[in-house]
């Protein structure tokens, strides 16, 4: 019993001891001088790899997209690129930057341009975000432009973005952030378009030695006689400079400050939309002017209601009587009206096959993608092949059969608004 009690003693002295031994590692042992040399060490147990550090890993991050940045709530899906080719929008893009639009077709631009939603598959290029900038400046909407560009890295790395970003700042009045910003844009520096920015900044700056060098570099790449008359104005601190000149942002700031006349000047969409201070507005249509035998299709248009059969038979009698100007009108207001009521029907199949409206101008390729794009309900993908041939149209040259075209795409991916847009300015260009 004696024993058992003075080896737990032992063991309660030790265990503490033992425990702080644990921390150090033991003194070698020293074997005899005598004993036999030891065997060789068993192999030591494998030892785990310790598992990687959590939240660490360090992933490659994919370029933003061009399109997911909303300028303004526009009230289009999240969907609206889907399936859209990204070569037709990187085509479009600098048209509708570059065309002047009828209403509706620069409304369409608007709207589909500003929205906020994934873009096309590998859209996610910032050159691309420039472009969708610098269209929708083009086209008026100055404040989805300049929501877009603050958001958008990469504007000192990009020229297409750094220079919608520049307009931007200069449409918005800010000209010490738009030559910031050409100041710091590391590549295509020697484009005639950063030239000329450079040399505005430099005089207006205080510095119109390098301002005049810079000029004559930029003359010397391309001339321009209008941005020539005012910056040599501008630089001489005194003379004639001209009227005002409204093209473009740069344009605007410089007639801007040789305190010149703007109300005088034909402005861009995109300094006109900077002058008036607002947003751009929708298009509105005077119905009042259309002759009795169009009205009744305009209305209903304009409402949303079906055309009542009564209007639709009695526009049929005129499109088949002998007055040829009264039956080419009567036809193509029919037939804009089913582009919008089209069901496909066999009495709807049978009129639309009587009516001898001519193809449009597009090219027959371009038709038979509008087409699949209405059928597969691509909105995207059909607002953009509509404004590809409006942009070649221009803003009155539409015909008949292109309009009738985009109205039915429009209205079958869901674009009511811009198709009802489409058939009214239509038919109110019948004569």
């Amino acid at each position: 019993m004696s024993r058992r009690i003075g080896l737990l003693a032992l063991l309660l002295f030790v265990g503490p001891a033992a425990g702080a031994l644990a921390q150090e590692p033991p003194p070698a042992a020293t074997a005899p001088a005598d004993s036999p040399p030891p065997g060789p060490l068993p192999p030591s147990p494998p030892v785990a790899a310790a598992p990687a550090t959590q939240g660490v890993e360090v992933e490659a991050l994919a370029a933003p997209d061009a399109f997911t940045t909303a300028g303004r709530d526009t009230g289009l899906p999240a969907t609206l690129w889907r399936g859209a080719s990204l070569k037709t929008v990187q085509t479009v893009l600098p048209l509708v930057a570059a065309k002047p639009l009828s209403p509706a077709a620069a409304a369409l631009a608007r709207r589909v341009l500003a929205t906020g939603a994934p873009g096309p598959k590998g859209g996610n290029d910032p050159a691309l975000t420039g472009a969708r900038a610098i269209a929708l400046l083009g086209q008026g909407d100055a404040k989805a432009a300049a929501a877009i560009l603050a958001r958008a890295p990469g504007v000192d790395r990009t020229p297409e973005l750094a220079r919608a970003a520049a307009e931007s700042a200069l449409l918005a009045g800010d000209d010490a952030r738009a030559c910031a910003v050409a100041e710091s844009l590391t590549s295509g520096r020697d484009d005639v378009y950063w030239l000329r920015l450079r040399a505005y900044c430099q005089a207006i700056g205080g510095h119109p030695d390098q301002a005049q060098l810079t000029f004559d570099l930029a003359q010397a790449q391309a001339k321009d006689p209008i941005f020539a008359r005012l910056m040599t104005a501008k630089l001489a601190g005194a003379g004639n400079p001209g009227a005002a000149s409204l093209r473009n942002g740069l344009d605007y700031a410089l007639s801007h400050s040789l305190g010149l006349d703007l109300t005088t000047a034909k402005a861009s969409p995109a300094v006109a939309a900077a002058l008036s201070g607002g947003g751009p507005a929708e298009p509105t249509f005077d119905l009042a002017s259309l002759p009795p035998d169009i009205a009744p299709f305009a209305q209903a248009a304009a409402s949303g209601r079906p055309l009542a059969a009564a209007d639709l038979a009695a526009l049929m009698g005129v499109g088949q009587s002998g007055d040829p100007k009264a039956h080419a009108r009567a036809q193509a207001a029919i037939l804009l009206e089913l582009a919008l009521e089209f069901e496909g029907t066999p009495e709807i199949l049978d009129v639309a096959a009587s009516l001898g409206v001519p193809e449009g101008r597009a090219p027959v390729g371009r038709d038979l993608a509008l087409d699949a794009a209405a059928n597969r309900k691509l909105m995207g993908e059909a607002a953009m092949l509509a404004l590809w041939t409006c942009a070649e149209a221009g803003p009155t040259g539409l015909a008949v059969g292109d309009r009738v075209r985009i109205v039915h795409a429009l209205h079958a991916v869901g674009l009511e608004t811009d198709a009802r847009a489409f058939a009214l300015e239509g038919l109110l260009a019948l004569k």
